[in-house]
């Protein structure tokens, strides 16, 4: 059961949640990724991370330099919420920004070599942070686990234009 208390979402692990809730799919995938967030949070804070910086280290890596505009794009972090990214990422030496040759205007983002290293340290932090959120589950229940979770953000994704469900009756 969850109770809010102030700013924080508490969960009781009794028996007391109502049956329908636990039958509620947006409730339920809702907790988990919050119980999930937190486990993730801790563990990235206690190498001086966050999650962002993890998703904005893990574009540049594998996709290349960009400018804030289409890292912003490629990342889904506002543009207003990615400047902190990109400053505490450049302060610890992880991206670099440089003028865009093509246009003086804006800046490209590169990733550096230290922030080739620091994004394999939060790989690994990830990766055991994944390893015991997904403790319960075998082999092929977490690999039935990520095709089930794709297929649905893919259906949701190619559905955002499409009309949404209305309460019956209406």
């Amino acid at each position: 059961m969850s109770t809010w208390s102030g700013d924080e979402l508490r969960f009781d692990h009794g028996d007391e949640t109502p049956q329908r809730l636990k039958t509620q799919l947006s409730r339920l995938v809702g907790m988990t990724a919050i119980q999930m967030g937190r486990v993730a949070g801790t563990a990235l804070s206690e190498v001086g991370a966050h999650k962002n910086h993890y998703i904005v280290l893990a574009a540049l890596a594998e996709l290349g330099p960009a400018s804030q505009a289409v890292l912003s794009g490629r990342t889904r972090i506002y543009k207003s919420d990615l400047v902190a990214v990109l400053n505490e990422l450049a302060d610890g030496g992880w991206v670099r920004r440089a003028p865009d040759p093509s246009d003086k205007r804006r800046n490209v983002i590169t990733v550096t070599e230290a922030g080739q290293r620091h994004l394999v340290e939060l790989d690994g932090v990830l990766a055991a942070v994944n390893e015991h959120i997904m403790a319960p589950l075998d082999h092929d229940e977490r690999t039935r686990l990520f095709e089930l979770l794709n297929r649905i953000n893919g259906h949701l994704a190619a559905s955002d234009d499409a009309p949404h469900p209305t309460t019956p009756g209406r």
